[in-house]
């Protein structure tokens, strides 16, 4: 397997914003929303089970889950929430793994808003966040999803603390300035990353 980088922060913190620019630097980026998604889809493994605990209402007409229904439901209750990640993580968990494994890149990059709350972290050789204030992260969610701020004040609430966060933190990147202010500090850390990945790669690999 690739060195991998984990990248995590809070909800709104512009994760996707700095694993966007690695892209752009060819590196590949395995995201553990859209693994997510993969163990829920029609067919899957999770899909079934969530619609036996939670009823038929929380499916789409088109059997796919309707993803924001099940998010109210799990954020209004922690007893919901924990049964789904039980559930979930292991399934995400292996996906995230497999998907690890195919990349070809120099290195890959592990975007996770839960790195740190779960498992994932074992996967991870250095561990990224990204930071904003809590007063931002609330901003620009509320802009970017359109939600309530009771919902993403519970969302928030349901994340690691910004100072644990924070300590376990092998390189914070602050983002709270403009979004152009991220592309030198995403091309200082692929050239770092590039280096380490040299070292840890084997002869003649």
């Amino acid at each position: 397997m690739s060195l991998v980088i984990g990248v995590t922060g809070g909800i709104g913190s512009g994760k996707s914003a700095v694993t966007g620019r690695f892209q752009q630097h060819g590196i590949e980026v395995v995201d553990a929303d859209v693994a997510a998604r993969v163990v829920v889809e029609p067919g899957g493994p999770a899909l079934d089970a969530i619609a036996a605990h939670f009823g038929q209402e929380i499916l789409l007409a088109n059997g796919q889950l309707d993803r924001a229904a099940l998010r109210q439901k799990v954020f209004a209750d922690a007893d919901e929430r924990r049964w789904l990640e039980q559930l979930t993580h292991p399934l995400i968990g292996q996906e995230i793994r497999r998907q690890l494994e195919a990349a070809t890149s120099p290195y890959v990059i592990l975007a996770s808003p839960l790195l740190l709350e779960t498992s994932q972290v074992e996967l991870a050789d250095v561990v990224v966040v990204v930071d904003v204030p809590e007063a931002i992260q609330l901003e620009r969610t509320m802009a970017r999803d359109d939600n309530e701020e009771a919902q993403v004040r519970r969302i928030m609430a349901a994340q690691m603390p910004r100072d644990q966060r924070l300590a376990s933190a092998d390189i914070v990147i602050d983002n709270t300035g403009p979004l152009s202010a991220l592309d030198d500090t995403v091309s200082e850390l692929h050239r770092e990353f590039l280096a380490r990945a040299e070292m840890v790669s084997p002869q003649g690999d």
